[in-house]
């Protein structure tokens, strides 16, 4: 299993399931941020963007997720405010040419995009701006995962940008504690393959460690200066994954000293509890454990397309449905239907 969208575009995009032995196969997991943001999350988010003075800033990928109220996407042709950014400097910049509106900066995404929301908070922003934090790390969930026991999983590939900042001694527990290989593997078809052979020969000679294949760029300690501005700002809470549950130890949390900045402390809003994480038939859940592939869903290609996304998986650039449909797999659910 890998746990990296870009990952599973590159094994798409160059073929690469269709050159591994018979016995071998790469499985998708939870490695697309916009896909397990839980829904009660976007629904806050779109609540704010209907609060008289509030702009919601967040990611383009995050425009079209649904909640259970629809999407941001949704919200914006209903008149809610919402401002597309490619980085929270951008939302803080908005927020400094706009000081009579509060701006809310949506920050999702893993350990990769966790450092830039702690800098900008230690930089200290302009007062009408503040974050709904909805980051989660990934070696907790790989952990998690594998006490689920869901899928016959025997070797990780780690995601590169993950393991840039973490560094890869992040994962040795989890070889430890499971007795299973892992490899950080960059993102060119080699690296892919490389880290498939490294797995390979791990299982063949009964090792269980974690190897580093992307020597380019992840050292053993990672990102010093990123880990310590995580650390600084956030302090770690058990989170909601959506479509796998409540990891424990698997998000970030504003520490007190920045909760001045936590729209939910400045404006008293909660997250309200959601019953279902997807819509009825809707298998992304078990896309992002592992235990059914895009073409496992009734909905993959006829109800569900990148025109009218049911859920998550089909929205992201990184979620596995989305990448398999850009890849050939409308063409294999034609084939289906033909037979």
């Amino acid at each position: 299993m890998h746990v990296c969208g870009t990952h599973e575009d590159t094994v798409w995009r160059f073929g690469l399931r269709n050159i591994l032995p018979e016995n071998v196969s790469i499985v998708p997991g939870p490695g697309c941020p916009v896909c397990v943001t839980p829904p009660e999350y976007i629904d806050l988010s779109i609540q704010l963007s209907f609060r008289s003075g509030v702009v919601l800033a967040t990611y383009g990928d995050m425009y079209r997720v649904p909640g259970t109220r629809g999407s941001l996407k949704d919200a914006r042709a209903r008149g809610g405010k919402i401002l597309i950014v490619y980085s929270p400097c951008d939302a803080v910049e908005y927020a400094r040419r706009h000081p009579e509106r509060e701006v809310v900066f949506f920050a999702i995404g893993f350990e990769t995009t966790a450092p830039s929301t702690a800098a900008i908070l230690k930089e200290g922003p302009p007062k009408n701006f503040s974050v709904l934090v909805c980051h989660r790390l990934i070696p907790p969930v790989i952990d998690y995962l594998l006490g689920l026991g869901e899928t016959g999983i025997h070797g990780f590939i780690l995601p590169g940008h993950v393991s840039t900042i973490i560094g890869w001694r992040a994962y040795e527990f989890i070889s430890k504690k499971w007795r299973i290989p892992q490899v950080v593997a960059g993102f060119e078809p080699l690296d892919v393959l490389i880290a498939v052979a490294m797995l390979l020969r791990q299982i063949r000679e009964g090792r269980a460690e974690v190897e580093n294949e992307y020597t380019r760029s992840v050292r053993p300690e990672g990102n010093i200066l990123a880990k310590k501005l995580i650390e600084e700002v956030f302090r770690v809470v058990d989170a909601r994954w959506r479509g796998i549950g409540v990891v424990p130890s698997s998000g970030l949390e504003l520490k007190e000293e920045y909760e001045k900045y936590d729209v939910r402390v400045k404006m008293g809003v909660e997250l309200e509890p959601v019953e279902k994480d997807f819509s009825k038939a809707c298998l992304c859940g078990e896309v992002l454990r592992g235990v059914a592939s895009p073409f496992d869903c009734p909905l993959f290609g006829r109800a569900c397309n990148p025109n009218h996304p049911v859920g998550p998986c089909m929205v992201s650039v990184e979620g596995a449905c989305s990448i398999a449909y850009k890849y050939g797999g409308y063409s294999e659910v034609k084939r289906k239907l033909m037979k």
